[in-house]
């Protein structure tokens, strides 16, 4: 397929996710079989501008003045790609298969209107009825914070430290250009352009021997946060497919005891091979069966317990722009109402003295710092480690993370344009001892 016709694909699909409400990943596989002669390239290339647009759904239709398919993916090439009119033009030519020419106001729209007077949600390209909670988060800087998170995210990877060091993979994987990543100590990170195809990780012999895993620079702070340590007794309380639960084990070096459960069996069945792979011994993964409690002979014992709770994901939107524009009010009163159910079922599984770390990914206040207070309020027995004692984990990085994070009462804020990573909350709650 020619770039042109590529295009014509893209708002062909951006069209249908519109008219047909379908999710975006549903309508680019169906597109896919549908169509058998694009190749690999071809459709990936398709993926990404369909997602590109989703990033830019709104801060798009407002720069070209007009609520279309067409408009949205024009107004996207403009601000998320840096793409001038002069090539536009050259692929709106009208030949087969390419789209129709730029119409005058098209051209019009592309030279004179910017997002300079834009209102938050739209420069942030958020759904409008979420200004308020990110207002409540970001105040003035909302728009901005925003933005970063339409943004693409880089391909972040943790280094197994089980199986490997950073030095080793840095140098197995150089045709990858990966470089460490800020913060985390195991990070690497290889940057992608707008239209750049994802590396084929998965193939990669250190993928396959386990000594690297996909998991995002703040997943693996979160993780860190914890300070899960060599002989301690840890619980993995929404382990899902296991990619904290990797991490935790790492931090452990494999000594201790560490327990994976999740109350959906479905998610943990990714989790026994990503563990063998990883060379993890210790992991007692607990799967639910019927109404038996998978953890009725751990209660009071846990030197840590953690909690990657339920949430609106707002903080994922880089690698998941479908879900802002599905995302309902209704949601978040659910996620709440999990979120508060998870941290009591963690209560009895604390010894005194022991912690709780509670994890989400989203930026909302109402499931972060407010959930927190809310907790404490029921159970006085808990209190906050300080914030900047989590961070100490980071040794000499700890000061700058302080400097470029949202720190509260309750814990850090890290957010893709203040910390370069997706957007995650950590608290880490110790019980009276």
């Amino acid at each position: 397929m020619t770039p042109a016709a590529r295009l014509s694909a893209a708002i062909e699909l951006i069209d249908t996710i519109e008219r047909d409400r379908v999710p975006a990943a549903k309508a680019l596989k169906e597109w896919g079989t549908a169509h058998r002669f694009a190749g690999s390239g071809d459709r990936a290339a398709i993926a990404g501008l369909v997602w590109d647009v989703l990033r830019r759904y709104a801060s798009s239709a407002y720069l070209m003045d007009a609520d279309t398919a067409r408009a949205r993916l024009i107004g996207m090439l403009r601000l998320e790609r840096d793409m001038d009119t002069a090539t536009m033009a050259a692929l709106f030519d009208g030949s087969r298969f390419a789209p129709a020419p730029l119409t005058e106001a098209e051209q019009v729209a592309l030279s004179q209107r910017s997002l300079k007077d834009a209102p938050a949600a739209v420069a942030g390209d958020y759904p409008e009825w979420l200004d308020p909670h990110f207002a409540k988060v970001f105040g003035d800087t909302r728009a901005a914070e925003t933005a970063a998170m339409a943004s693409r995210a880089p391909l972040d990877l943790r280094v197994n430290t089980l199986k490997s060091n950073r030095d080793k993979v840095l140098k197995a994987l150089s045709h990858l250009h990966p470089k460490p990543t800020p913060w985390s100590a195991t990070g690497l990170r290889i940057e992608l352009s707008a239209d750049a195809r994802n590396p084929g990780v998965q193939a990669e012999e250190d993928f396959i021997k386990g000594a690297i895993e996909v998991q995002d620079e703040g997943s693996q702070l979160a993780a860190q946060f914890t300070a899960a340590k060599p002989g301690e007794q840890v619980i993995d309380l929404c382990a899902g497919a296991g990619g904290k639960t990797l991490a935790l084990a790492a931090l452990m070096q494999g000594r201790g005891r560490l327990i994976a459960t999740d109350r959906d069996k479905r998610q943990l069945a990714p989790i026994h091979e990503r563990l063998s792979r990883a060379g993890v011994h210790n992991a007692d993964i607990r799967t639910p069966k019927g109404e038996a409690d998978p953890l009725a002979d751990v209660r009071s014992s846990a030197d840590l317990v953690v909690i990657d709770a339920p949430c609106t994901g707002t903080g994922t939107w880089r690698r998941n722009p479908d879900a802002k524009w599905r995302m309902r009010p209704g949601a978040l009163e659910i996620r709440l109402r999990d979120q508060a159910e998870v941290l009591e079922r963690a209560v009895p599984l604390v010894k005194a003295g022991g912690r709780i770390a509670y994890i989400t990914c989203s930026v909302l206040s109402e499931e972060n710092g407010e959930q927190v207070r809310a907790f404490i309020g029921r159970h006085p027995e808990f209190a906050v480690v300080p914030p900047e004692q989590t961070a100490s984990v980071l040794w000499d990085k700890a000061e700058a993370f302080a400097d470029a994070a949202l720190q509260s009462g309750e814990g850090w804020l890290m957010t893709p344009r203040r910390t370069g990573t997706d957007g995650f909350f950590v608290s880490v709650l110790k019980k009276a001892g």
